[in-house]
């Protein structure tokens, strides 16, 4: 019984934390940053990594519901559309000494909205789908698991290039800036 109780707090404390977790995900995400070329290359390392474990995990997962590496792939490519139109939309401010960009608020609060509203689906879907394993039907393929995963290859899509693009974007502010004059020594 007490196990019951403590796995019945930890969860209302995880439900009472998400919304503070979406707003601050959200400020993060909308903050004017320095565009730093080592942030750049580890955020795309790290994300092309993710990216391509989820499209094998995809891959495995097509084995028990079908469609479901299609729909991550038609994700993956929506959000490379999506992350292409990001850094259109992105402000960029130049100086001699450094680059900065503001992404656009609209477009964080959209992907941020489509993940919540995803995990939403996904926990409602899941519960109505616990029916289907009475009716003969499989679980996981009546849990939309599908969906879930084109939600995820959208976010994944979009950071692999937003964050190339500001990679690309860091070394060709590199190359254009000027180069000062020496100091003189006194």
């Amino acid at each position: 019984m007490p196990l019951i109780v403590l796995a019945l707090v930890v969860v209302l404390i995880f439900v009472a934390v998400i919304p503070l977790s979406l707003f601050q995900r959200y400020r993060a995400g909308t903050a004017r940053r320095l565009a730093r070329g080592w942030v750049a290359t580890l955020n795309l390392v790290t994300i092309g990594v993710s990216a391509g474990l989820f499209l094998v995990a995809a891959a495995v997962t097509n084995a028990w519901v079908p469609q479901t590496f299609k729909y991550a792939g038609v994700g993956l490519l929506g959000g490379v559309i999506l992350g292409l139109f990001g850094l259109a939309v992105s402000r960029w401010e130049e100086s001699p000494h450094a680059l900065h960009y503001t992404p656009n608020r609209w477009l964080v609060l959209a992907i941020t909205l489509a993940v919540t509203a995803r995990l939403l689906y996904g926990v409602w879907r899941s519960w109505h789908a616990s029916r289907a394993a009475l009716e003969g039907t499989a679980w996981l393929a009546a849990s939309g698991v599908a969906g879930s995963l084109a939600v995820g290859g959208v976010v994944l899509g979009y950071y692999v290039t937003y964050w190339a693009g500001v990679r690309r974007r860091i070394k060709r502010h590199r190359t254009t800036r000027p180069i000062p004059a020496p100091r003189s020594r006194r």
